[in-house]
């Protein structure tokens, strides 16, 4: 019997048909689960590793789907380098409101005392028409420029506050001009027209003290695009236009969304970022306006005899279109108007006070309203 159930194996060794065939399935299986182990890391590392080629595809609507591979370009200076090569996630994090505003309140503390080390300055809270804001004077004993001031007008989405120090402590300290922050009011709680015309009032009241020749009006991102409609508002109500706007990263048109802001989140290339949808319009800002009002989207206004604008924006600046689409709207007008972009960085980078290139930024805007205020 047992002769009759072996089978011939390694010299001197009998093997059972039955414990051959169990090793083999057990051989065949171990095999299998190792495959199964290599073909999900192949499908993991797909998933994780960073892709080593360019990539595009163009649907039947016309969208691309691109891949590239961007390295940080060596044109920048070795800090805003490192800003750019920082790692940072795409995924979501959701915040509330009151999040939003308790983060961003806490972060423009930080950055306008690291902006006051390098920009002396005096601040001081104070009401004008009504409207709480913030006056940022140089700390000379007589200031260059007594008979002149500027009107700054902050970022942060319009429903929080990403700018009335970091905006406002650089360039009253290089034009040794005051400069005064306002605190308009939010959205959603507060709608166009409502931040439009807290600006529009506090102007209003300056008037009074200070010649319009002499007052200049700029803001960055959210108060880039309040500058430009002040500017269209202020001409529709007649009144005597300022001496000079400053439109850095803005935009004139809620009824389209450029092409940069489907490529770039507010870190550039880097961070989440949504695919654009139709519903273009910020409706918690914008509320039952219609989208293409000349005032709201100044880019539909009649722009001829605004005062000379500067625009500044950056290569990776996700509002880098919409900024660029205005100032040809303005030049279309037969405005003096003069467009600075910056090489790669991401939206407003002259908030982070470290950069050289902010340094840089700073002083291009502080000399060219030191130039047309003393006209």
């Amino acid at each position: 019997m047992l002769a009759s159930s072996q089978s011939k194996g390694l010299p001197g060794v009998a093997v059972s048909a039955s414990a051959l065939h169990k090793g083999l399935m057990k051989l065949i299986s171990c095999a299998s689960a190792l495959l199964l182990a290599i073909s999900s890391a192949c499908i993991l590392a797909q998933q994780t590793m960073p892709p080593q080629t360019d990539t595009s595809f163009i649907d039947e609507q016309g969208t691309a789907h691109i891949t590239r591979v961007v390295p940080v370009p060596k044109t920048i200076s070795p800090a805003a380098q490192a800003r750019l090569g920082t790692p940072a996630s795409d995924a979501a994090v959701p915040q509330t409101l009151a999040e939003r505003r308790s983060s961003t309140d806490a972060w423009q503390t930080r950055a306008g005392e690291a902006s006051k080390a390098v920009y002396p300055v005096n601040i001081e809270n104070r009401t004008i028409a009504g409207v709480p804001t913030r006056v940022v004077d140089p700390v000379d004993a007589t200031p260059a420029h007594p008979d002149q001031v500027l009107i700054n007008l902050h970022g942060g989405g319009f429903n929080s506050d990403s700018g009335s120090f970091t905006e406002s402590i650089p360039i009253a300290n290089l034009t040794h001009t005051r400069v005064v922050a306002v605190l308009y009011r939010l959205a959603p709680e507060h709608p166009y027209p409502a931040g439009l015309e807290d600006a529009v009032a506090v102007y209003r009241e300056l008037l009074k003290t200070y010649k319009p020749a002499r007052i200049g009006i700029y803001g960055t991102s959210a108060g880039a695009i309040l500058t430009a409609e002040v500017a269209v508002r202020l001409k529709q109500l007649g009144l005597p236009l300022p001496g000079a706007l400053g439109i850095f990263s803005g935009m004139g048109d809620f009824s389209l969304l450029g092409d940069s802001i489907a490529m770039y989140a507010l870190n550039g290339l880097s961070g989440h970022l949504d695919v654009p949808h139709d519903d273009k319009s910020d409706s918690s800002y914008v509320g039952r306006t219609n989208p293409k009002d000349p005032v709201l989207s100044p880019i539909y206004a009649d722009l001829h005899g605004l005062p000379p604008t500067l625009f500044v924006t950056s290569g990776r600046d996700l509002l880098l279109s919409g900024t660029s689409l205005l100032h040809r709207a303005f030049l279309r007008h037969g405005v003096d108007a003069r467009l600075v972009i910056f090489e790669a960085l991401p939206h407003a980078f002259w908030n982070d006070v470290s950069l050289p290139e902010s340094k840089e930024a700073y002083g291009y805007m502080a000399d060219f309203f030191s130039q047309q205020l003393s006209r």
